[in-house]
């Protein structure tokens, strides 16, 4: 494993991390009235104006140039994976912005969740594989990643809170999962000179399941809390980028032996999102703004107004 790689995928997780934060804290300031198209699109233009988010929004700008770096220098396999370290920061950053620390649980089934994929992927070791992917596997596996998103944001239609959060953070996986995938693509064809790959289909494709990604992140932001969508998100995306790398770049994982430190990595996972579904920060306690817990929120005001 390169160090530069780990360095750039590390602080790419940090910044990614913290746009996280910053967006949830704007998505807290404004209430989500109604569930329709209309309401979804005025409250999103309104969290667009919130400094909170604009500052997200300049860090997650940040975090993409730190990932097509590590991207550059390393796999698709081993950088993705190594996002997974964003859940810790996202407590960690997340504790100052909303000034409470989740409870015991909630860190306890995040470290499982870190500590799992850790052990995967220290037992995996990603091989380096191809630099770009075969076109007829594009075909494929595009068609295979539309299927499985739609599906999924069709199944977060029928459910609310937690549950509705998670499925459109898995849907927002793996979608950043393919973005990933694309933009490696992209940084594989540099070689050919920039202009060259600007009249090629990657980097349009990259910008266009980019901007799907965005868009299913803001929606599970509004959706619930952070501890029910970002463990989907984090976790999605770096299983997904195996999967993506196994099958585009020729990056194989080590079996054998080794499925046996796998497997335990695996099952810490489960255990993790088993602990994470049962903590309390998943109420929605924890990310929240101090006004709204204590009931003088936009949400709270709203209610207030309603019941006289």
């Amino acid at each position: 494993m390169s160090a530069l790689t780990i360095v750039l995928a590390l602080f790419a997780a940090l910044s990614n991390a913290s746009a996280s934060v910053l967006q949830r804290r704007a998505a807290t300031d404004e209430s989500a009235s109604g569930s329709g198209l209309r309401q979804a699109v005025r409250w999103l233009v309104r969290v667009l104006r919130r400094p909170h988010w604009l500052a997200g929004a300049g860090l997650l700008a940040l975090s993409t140039v730190l990932q097509a770096a590590a991207l550059a220098v390393g796999s698709l396999s081993l950088v993705q994976p190594l996002l997974a370290s964003e859940l810790l920061f996202t407590l960690a950053v997340g504790s100052v912005v909303f000034r409470r620390p989740p409870d015991r649980r909630t860190w306890l089934a995040f470290a499982a969740l870190a500590v799992g994929l850790s052990l995967f992927l220290g037992a995996a070791s990603p091989s380096e594989g191809r630099t770009t992917a075969e076109p007829h596997l594009w075909l494929l596996v595009g068609a295979v990643v539309l299927g499985v998103v739609a599906a999924v944001v069709a199944v977060s239609r029928l459910v609310r809170g937690a549950a509705r959060a998670a499925l459109l953070g898995l849907a927002s996986a793996v979608s950043f999962a393919a973005t990933a995938a694309l933009l490696k693509e992209v940084m594989g064809r540099l070689g050919q000179g920039v202009g060259a790959v600007l009249t090629q289909w990657p980097p349009y494709a990259t910008l266009v399941v980019g901007a799907l990604s965005f868009l299913l992140l803001q929606s599970a932001f509004r959706a619930g809390s952070l501890t029910a969508s970002q463990p989907a998100l984090t976790l999605g995306d770096a299983l997904t980028s195996v999967a993506l790398g196994w099958v585009l770049f020729q990056e194989y994982i080590g079996l054998g032996v080794r499925v046996v430190p796998e497997a335990i990595g695996v099952a810490l996972i489960g255990a993790g999102s088993v602990g994470l579904a049962r903590a309390t920060a998943t109420d929605g306690g924890w990310d929240t703004t101090p006004d709204e817990r204590d009931g003088s929120g936009p949400d709270a005001e709203r209610s207030a107004s309603q019941r006289s």
